[in-house]
């Protein structure tokens, strides 16, 4: 039995992390930290023999039996309270993006080493049904080897927060760090290192703010350039429609995905299928358990600077010259750090 915390109990936590916890037998949520009263409220009604603490520094003075901390705070936060957490014992369980710049993913990193303990990113687009069933039809040889991806990610609106607290905290650069680029970015590059089988050596991006009342940026589209390939994936805010397309081109076919909807081309046959993947549900509570399992074995296999790490700041390392790239005219720019070797 694993026993962990929980710092910020709003809508990704409290919809996502909290149920699938609750369908386990080896997890207890013990404690909850939240600087927002009525979010504290609504955690002791959800786990009522949890503790519960108004800062998350209040909860790492006090609690002496836990196993790991479950971040689900707004991106700016997440470096200070997870070396925080690292300098108490704990394992760590981040959202995504890890942290908000590349040099704190680093210390983050170092950190992990240094303490002993494993610092594991929430990628959850990775556990969604339909993407496991493509990582088969890769593996299998069906389509060859993939040569070109693309990621659209179309949303209506950001994801909004929780009514009690900053339900628009994910458009202001001072909380999350910047805008889609931040908040979807990952999903879509982790992603990419799976199907191409390799990490990008470049990126173009432009980014660009349709919603001229925040000083963050709603839609990016970027190209990334791999040695064995290139990815393009275009993330909107403002889309008509709420919907995620995927194509993954082959040397002997191809397949896309349309949410739940796939079709796969090989072999002179068109095969399609619908796998249940409960896109229209952004709480992905379904797809926690799953990622839950992998952060569990790591932290029974010592893996502290594990795989899932080095792709989160191989995202952070993308996000953030993706930012320069804008800034510099959409100019090519490498991806110099080689996160491999952390």
């Amino acid at each position: 039995m694993l026993k962990g915390a929980i710092v910020g109990f709003g809508f990704i936590s409290s919809k996502g992390h909290f149920p699938a916890y609750l369908q386990r037998n080896d997890v207890e949520i013990a404690a909850v930290a939240d600087l927002c009263p009525a979010r504290l409220e609504a955690a002791r009604a959800a786990i009522p023999g949890a503790r519960l603490y108004s800062s998350w520094a209040e909860l790492l003075e006090k609690e002496r039996q836990l196993d790991f901390i479950d971040i689900a705070t707004p991106p700016t936060s997440h470096s200070e309270i997870a070396l925080a957490a690292l300098a108490k014992g704990l394992h760590v369980l981040c959202e995504k993006p890890i942290t908000a710049n590349l040099a704190q993913a680093k210390r983050l990193t170092e950190a992990a080493r240094e303490h002993r303990r494993v610092v594991f990113p929430a990628h959850n687009y990775k556990h969604a049904p339909v993407v496991k069933f493509s990582r088969e039809v890769i593996e299998s040889g069906r389509i060859g080897q993939v040569r070109s991806v693309t990621l659209n990610t179309f949303r209506t609106t950001h994801a909004k927060g929780v009514p009690e607290w900053n339900t628009d905290w994910r458009r202001e650069k001072k909380i999350s760090g910047g805008g889609i680029a931040m908040d979807h970015g990952s999903h879509s590059f982790y992603l990419t290192f799976a199907w191409l089988g390799s990490l990008p050596s470049a990126v173009t991006a432009k980014a660009l703010t349709l919603d001229r009342n925040w000083d963050t940026e709603d839609n990016l589209n970027c190209i990334l350039t791999f040695p064995t390939g290139y990815a393009h994936a275009y993330l909107s805010w403002t889309a008509g429609v709420r919907k995620v397309i995927y194509t993954l081109q082959g040397t002997k076919g191809a397949l896309v995905i349309d949410d739940d909807d796939w079709e796969l081309t090989g072999g002179g046959k068109i095969e399609r299928g619908i796998i249940e993947s409960d896109w229209m549900d952004a709480s992905h509570t379904r797809w926690f358990s799953s990622l839950f399992d992998q952060f569990k074995a790591a932290i029974e296999q010592g893996d502290f600077v594990n795989h899932e790490l080095r792709e989160a700041v191989a995202c952070m390392q993308i996000i953030e010259t993706c930012y320069r790239s804008n800034a510099e005219g959409s100019r090519e720019l490498p991806l110099s750090l080689d996160v491999m070797a952390l």
